[in-house]
């Protein structure tokens, strides 16, 4: 890729996360670079999900630090993350099945909504101007992922692979720093895949975006990813390019099932 890859911007500092006596995530530590695509992969069980929940603050892990744009936390919160710029899609749709597909990316601006409830309700001054340039933003989402002739349909009518693109929007509606994507091409077909893989690097070379996605297709991985972390039973086996997490024999390991 002929991309520039910058620092790093995100460093997570021996994560270690319990529930109970269940230990899903143990002593991991690995770094997100500026303007990269950070891929996440392991078998399932792995405590992949779970390690994006603890970089937007779902989880708030027992022990280890996140360091945030130079910022030490011991963990992160929810609205905090989501107010310095990361937004994140689900491994399971969560999208309002009875809104249209604008509505839906219009709830992905909501915390760059200024104007009081008052003023949206009359569509008075700062407020009719604010929801001008909140749907002009969204409009131009919709032009990008190519969804013009679906953007007055209910979400819940549309197939599966639109409804993942529609989610996708959501998330680049609130102009994201850094998108995390919880398996953006589950459940799809080959075509629906290949259209999805080319929104996600022109999301990363265009909006110059930095994307952390965890993804089980390997072909999808090893093609679209600067760098891959490798997690099984919640540890860490495997950092690194793509070519040379392939080759890893703990990596191999670990997917052929003879590991444990």
């Amino acid at each position: 890729m002929a991309r520039e890859i910058g620092e790093v911007i995100l460093d997570l500092r021996n994560i270690s996360l319990r529930f109970g006596g269940v230990k899903a995530l143990t002593d991991i530590s690995f770094d997100v670079r500026d303007h990269e695509i950070r891929a996440i992969i392991g078998p399932n069980g792995a405590g992949k999900s779970s390690m994006l929940n603890v970089i937007n603050g779902v989880y708030r892990p027992q022990e280890g630090e996140i360091v945030f744009h130079g910022e030490h936390r011991r963990d992160m919160d929810t609205h905090a993350a989501a107010a310095a710029g990361i937004a994140r899609t689900f491994q399971n749709i969560a999208l309002f099945k009875g809104m249209s597909v604008l509505d839906n990316l219009m709830t992905g601006r909501n915390l760059k909504m200024k104007a009081g409830f008052l003023q949206h309700a009359l569509w008075w001054g700062p407020a009719r101007r604010e929801e001008l340039e909140h749907r002009r933003k969204v409009e131009e989402v919709i032009d990008f992922l190519e969804i013009e002739h679906i953007r007055k349909t209910p979400v819940g009518r549309l197939p599966y692979g639109l409804q993942k693109r529609v989610e996708l929007g959501r998330a680049l509606a609130a102009e994201p720093k850094m998108l995390l994507l919880d398996e953006p091409m589950a459940g799809m077909n080959v075509e629906e895949k290949q259209d999805m893989c080319r929104f996600i690097l022109d999301v990363n070379d265009q909006f110059g975006t930095t994307i952390v996605l965890i993804e089980h297709d390997m072909g999808v991985v090893m093609d679209i990813s600067d760098r891959v972390v490798v997690l099984d039973y919640g540890k860490k086996i495997g950092d690194g390019a793509p070519d040379e997490v392939k080759n890893n024999p703990e990596v191999i390991a670990a997917y052929l099932g003879t590991q444990h």
